[in-house]
């Protein structure tokens, strides 16, 4: 744990900048205004949800976020060689294609139509919603490692290490009181267990914990494809594509980033890694059609899951807490309404 903490502590020392905070604070800020002001998510994009055009609306909402917010932290870091990165264009490029493409795909509305029996069907429908970004996700992701990334150790962060599993118990039992205080609010129970008014045993003819355990990992599996994007392409992925870029100017060899020039990054074996600001500005993003108060933990949450993907160099710690925290506030639910 030490460890994990000097870690974070480099980083920091590393990434912080107040100006360059402040103005990514400010552009997150203008974003959030301008979607829930004129509903972009939920009265445009959403309005349509089988449109073939929603993949491209959530391309150029993610990557105005995401390219503003690098440009920042080019700037400040004094990285504009990355720009001229053809590497770094096609990795950014692919990870928003490829979530884009995951955020508006709707076939999984014509598989569970196969099920003529509706119990079946609404059970389908909840079933591959969580499970379609095996095609959608993980399979181009797992072709551009293969035939792109071929000297990467690791599949961006999936491969486990027990670095940092105390902090992540530590981080997931301070959210059990949280949680069972939450589920005794009206508005909790109304949005939890997700796993609700589905009878598809009845139509199976089998228990219905059965049914409701297999939601449950498919509930779960769900948060794999956004760890695996975020702090695992954009964060692990992208620290190789950074150290293939060269300062074109003498100015950018005398001023490069603190990533290259901290002895503490030096020795902790974190020299460039992926930046965190831009990341967490996208992943704001993705929670635009929730409530407000959500979208604006997301920034410290995926902050906080950023820093720890640079110091272990795994997302195993994003997804013990994300699954953990899900299946937990399922939990709370379900014993609150049995």
């Amino acid at each position: 744990m030490t460890e994990l903490l000097r870690d974070i502590r480099a980083y920091l020392r590393a990434d912080f900048k107040l100006a360059l905070y402040a103005l990514t604070a400010l552009w997150v800020a203008v974003l959030i205004a301008i979607n829930y002001t004129l509903h972009l998510e939920n009265g445009l994009i959403d309005a349509q949800p089988l449109s073939p055009w929603r993949p491209v609306w959530y391309f150029g909402m993610y990557a105005t976020a995401y390219y503003g917010a690098f440009w920042l932290w080019s700037q400040f870091h004094h990285r504009l060689d990355i720009w001229r990165n053809p590497r770094f264009w096609l990795h950014t490029l692919v990870a928003l294609v490829v979530f884009s493409y995951y955020a508006g795909f709707a076939g999984y509305v014509d598989w569970a139509q196969q099920f003529s029996d509706y119990r079946l069907y609404l059970y389908a429908y909840k079933v591959f919603s969580n499970l379609h970004s095996i095609l959608t996700i993980v399979l181009p992701l797992g072709l551009y490692y293969l035939f792109v990334d071929k000297n990467q150790s690791g599949f961006y962060g999936l491969k486990p290490k027990r670095k940092g599993l105390l902090v992540y118990l530590m981080l997931l039992g301070l959210m059990v009181p949280i949680i069972l205080f939450a589920s005794f609010q009206p508005d909790f129970l109304e949005a939890y267990p997700t796993y609700r008014n589905l009878t598809p045993h009845e139509a199976l003819h089998v228990p219905e914990w059965l049914t409701a355990f297999g939601y449950e990992l498919a509930y779960g599996w769900d948060f794999v494809p956004t760890e695996l994007i975020f702090r695992g392409f954009l964060i692990i992925g992208l620290s190789y594509v950074l150290r293939t870029g060269s300062p074109q100017t003498e100015n950018e060899v005398t001023t490069q980033p603190a990533y290259l020039t901290s002895p503490a990054i030096a020795q902790r074996g974190l020299a460039r890694p992926g930046p965190v600001l831009p990341m967490i500005v996208w992943y704001a993003t993705i929670h635009f059609g929730r409530p407000l108060g959500e979208t604006i933990s997301s920034l410290f949450g995926g902050y906080i899951l950023g820093v720890l993907a640079v110091s272990t160099r795994s997302i195993w710690g994003g997804l013990f807490i994300h699954i953990g925290i899900a299946w937990l506030m399922e939990a709370a639910a379900f014993w609150q309404l049995h």
